[in-house]
């Protein structure tokens, strides 16, 4: 990969808290428009990791650059050119529909007209034109969580972080999830996603397994597969895993 290819690139980034660390000296890039999953069990690091990618946490060694800023000296810059989808779906649950676009559009510094432009762009790719005056909380769980992806990305970022973003949903609305980072892959988008369903790393370009705060394996699932000769991830994860010290 290139390096004007790479809107991700860390190299020995590590966190620590006291004596204990989280993140352990970890190196990895990531290319424009991959969907990059990030797999590990509860308290393996990668969390931690995502917030030093977002410029939400500072590292304690190493370095890294996210959409060409710095994750030490820009994590303001990184802010602006992010998108950012936690498994809770992000939104505000007590405003309408249109008060959750446009506070999600201001908070991305969008101007009046870019942010018509988009509202009026992102109503009819979801078709929701009937729901803008809708309460977030009143909305069913595949509407809230299709509504949560179109205002993380709602200013077009280069890159959008998913955290566990199909936590708690039905199959069905998983899948059509899935077809909604597909397109925005497509259009040229970064996809960071972490997942619990190892079936969803089947998606991904690349796939990260992290084991206690080290990245374990790295490479694309069909490459995973047959290095350790196995027919599914949830058998990879399992190998490279099992003895992991850190799981919740």
């Amino acid at each position: 990969m290139k390096d004007n290819e790479k809107v991700i690139s860390v190299k020995n980034l590590t966190k620590k808290f006291g004596s204990f660390t989280a993140v352990d000296h970890i190196s990895f890039d990531v290319g424009k428009g991959e969907i990059f999953g990030f797999l590990g069990a509860n308290g393996a690091g990668k969390t931690t990791a995502m917030r030093m990618l977002c410029g939400l946490s500072l590292p304690s060694s190493g370095e890294g650059r996210v959409a060409g800023y710095d994750i030490i000296r820009q994590p303001e810059e990184i802010k602006r050119h992010i998108g950012y989808m936690s498994q809770k779906f992000s939104l505000y649950e007590n405003l309408r529909v249109n008060e959750n676009i446009r506070l999600f559009s201001i908070i991305y510094g969008m101007s009046d007209s870019s942010m018509k432009e988009a509202s009026e762009k992102l109503y009819k790719d979801l078709r929701m034109e009937d729901m803008s005056k809708t309460l977030v909380k009143d909305l069913p769980v595949g509407w809230k969580q299709k509504l949560a992806f179109a205002v993380a990305t709602i200013h077009r970022p280069e890159i959008v972080f998913l955290d566990e973003p199909t936590g708690g949903v039905d199959p069905l609305t998983r899948r059509r999830f899935w077809e909604l980072i597909y397109k925005a892959s497509s259009e040229g988008m970064t996809i960071f996603v972490t997942t619990h369903y190892l079936d969803e790393a089947e998606y991904c370009n690349r796939v990260s397994i992290m084991v206690d705060g080290r990245i374990s394996a790295l490479d694309s699932p069909e490459a995973l597969k047959e290095r350790f000769q196995v027919s599914s991830m949830d058998d990879v994860f399992r190998i490279v895993a099992k003895d992991a010290l850190r799981v919740d």
